[in-house]
């Protein structure tokens, strides 16, 4: 899952992990430390971001498995390590990262209607 994904919620009024679980029956989500780190950032701010920030970050401490990567940008760490830790799918909202995580090979969720989330096939 990346920064945005998790921050669906507060953003998009999306139910992030019960979509999940009707998209794919029960998954063990993942998140790069980049994400949490670029999250916890974000939470420092004002706002409906920052809101949104501290929201996904406490999902990703409570509902994924944190993991290392070598990578220095939150964007290649989900790159890194979808295809690292052979995850079935990668959860974003952003187009170039979905087009990354497609060419690599990598089925990705993202948002469709307006809190609905769906599956592009590579």
């Amino acid at each position: 899952m990346d920064t945005n994904a998790l921050m669906m919620p507060v953003e998009c009024d999306v139910r992030v992990f019960e979509e999940l679980d009707r998209l794919l029956g029960g998954v063990e989500a993942v998140v790069p430390e980049a994400v949490c780190d670029e999250l916890a950032k974000l939470a420092d701010g004002a706002g409906e971001e920052a809101t949104a920030a501290s929201v996904g970050l406490d999902l990703a401490r409570d509902r994924c498995r944190a993991v290392a990567h070598d990578a220095d940008y939150a964007d290649d760490a989900v790159l890194e390590c979808a295809e690292r830790e052979g995850v079935t799918h990668a959860a974003t909202n952003d187009g170039p990262l979905q087009r990354r995580l497609l060419a690599a090979g990598v089925p990705v969720i993202s948002l469709r209607a307006r809190n609905k989330l769906a599956v592009t096939q590579p």
